[in-house]
């Protein structure tokens, strides 16, 4: 946020898009490399894999978004892209949180 303010936007986004990559690289694998290591547990765990599929589709799309509106922002953090990324995210949680509920079909 004090980078940005300091009228340099690029280097928020791209602090913002590293730190991100680092938690995907770093942050989620180790905890499994050290679950895996640690003596008398299995070497394997079974995860659901139901709906990546769909799940890396709304990524992309996600990606494409947030590109497209800082494209059209000048390549700069304004208010608007702000507020535009805000409403991405909150669309990512409602269909998140649709997705995972147990729905009942009536007959």
């Amino acid at each position: 946020v004090i980078v940005a303010r300091r009228g340099e936007g690029d280097m928020a986004v791209s602090s913002s898009i590293g730190s991100n990559i680092f938690d995907i690289l770093v942050g989620l694998p180790l905890p499994w490399i050290l679950y895996t290591a640690y003596p008398g547990k299995p070497n394997t765990y079974a995860v659901g894999s139901e709906g990546v599929g769909l799940s890396l589709c709304i990524l992309a799309i996600m990606i494409f978004l947030v590109v497209l509106t800082i494209h059209f922002s000048g390549w700069k953090l304004t208010k608007t892209a702000g507020i535009m990324m805000f409403v991405f995210y909150g669309l990512f949680l409602v269909q998140a949180i649709y997705r995972e509920l147990p729905f009942q079909i009536c007959a």
